[in-house]
């Protein structure tokens, strides 16, 4: 049997004529973002999954990359919703805060 490159298909096609398989979405950017933006220990397990879809897609192990393109998505979202709700909680704590502290310095 000889290999697939030497019979003149395309890095990520499959043999025996079926359609070429997608790469998934690799979240790496958004991953970046949160990771300097919001969240930074979800952030970079965004980033380390992201890093493994284009690696799992480069081997061959589509089942693989699809995994951690999920599992970086999941991360990079709860991240930033995550990142959001602290944000928003610390703006309404100092906003109250401030109101309550200068209502009882008057």
């Amino acid at each position: 049997m000889e290999n697939q490159q030497s019979q003149g298909q395309p890095f990520g096609q499959q043999p025996f004529g079926n359609a070429p398989t997608p790469q998934p979405k690799n979240w790496l950017v958004e991953s970046i973002l949160v990771t300097l933006f919001c969240c930074l220990p979800l952030g970079i397990v965004g980033i380390v999954n992201a890093a493994n879809v284009n690696s799992r897609y480069g081997v061959g192990d589509y089942a693989g990359a699809q995994a951690a393109s999920d599992a970086a998505g999941k991360y990079t979202k709860i991240g930033f919703f995550v990142g959001i709700g602290v944000i928003v909680l610390y703006i309404l704590f100092f906003v109250v805060m401030g109101l309550g502290g200068a209502m009882f310095s008057s």
